[in-house]
């Protein structure tokens, strides 16, 4: 594994996220045009959960990032997943989060939807409900651009989801509830930059295929209409 040389860290006891910066010789740790996040991470909020679909689904959501806009068109398949993510959308759930988790190697999501950005949070007192629109292709199951549900197993939906900026190939377990139409090669330029975990034993940050993005990516807001 390669090591990242830590100039400026807070340590995981404090924060889920230490922002790390490296010497010039590595590559870099920042992607242009994304401005410093101001957030932190934070307990989830408490949230109504809906109990049945939207009569009127929502068409699209915006996603603005400290690094740029992401726009989703909001798939119907899903219906009550499209409802819930809505939801938290309108109740500001997601402003100010991070996403937490960033997957290089075989797999190319960015993992966000979780305030504690520990990747265990779900709005307050909210039940999994179930899976929808699961993948009819069982060969490319996730191609480029599909937004889907992340879950702990069957019917474990909460408010965690992840984009797909490469075709990977998962498990069909996974809601498909919306595909990205604007923000796609912002992905790849955070994908270059790479992902890290942190030595719990040394302190000592490195690159990693699966963990947090080097370049932080706070989500501003999000909107549905």
């Amino acid at each position: 594994m390669k090591r990242i040389t830590v100039l400026c860290a807070l340590a995981i006891a404090v924060t889920p996220l230490t922002f790390v910066k490296a010497s010039a010789a590595e590559r870099p740790t920042t992607v242009a045009g994304c401005a410093k996040p101001t957030s932190k991470a934070h307990a989830p909020a408490t949230v109504k959960q809906p109990t049945s679909p939207d009569k009127k689904l929502a068409k699209t959501m915006t996603v603005t990032t400290n690094c740029g806009v992401i726009t989703i068109a909001l798939d119907p398949a899903a219906p009550q997943t499209v409802t819930n993510m809505s939801a938290l959308a309108r109740a500001k759930y997601f402003d100010g989060s991070f996403c937490h988790r960033l997957t290089t190697e075989g797999l190319y999501v960015l993992q966000c939807g979780d305030p504690s950005a520990q990747g265990n949070g779900s709005p307050g007192s909210w039940k999994g409900y179930k899976d929808e629109n699961l993948p009819a292709n069982k060969i490319l199951t996730y191609p480029a651009g599909t937004v889907a549900m992340a879950n702990s197993g069957p019917n474990t939906n909460g408010s965690q989801f992840f984009l797909v900026y490469k075709d990977t190939t998962l498990p069909a377990s996974y809601t498909i509830w919306g595909k990205i139409k604007t923000g796609l090669p912002l992905l790849l330029r955070i994908e270059k930059v790479g992902a890290y975990k942190v030595d719990q034993t040394s302190g000592n940050a490195y690159y990693a295929g699966d963990g947090f993005p080097v370049q932080p990516i706070e989500i501003k807001s999000v909107s549905v209409r």
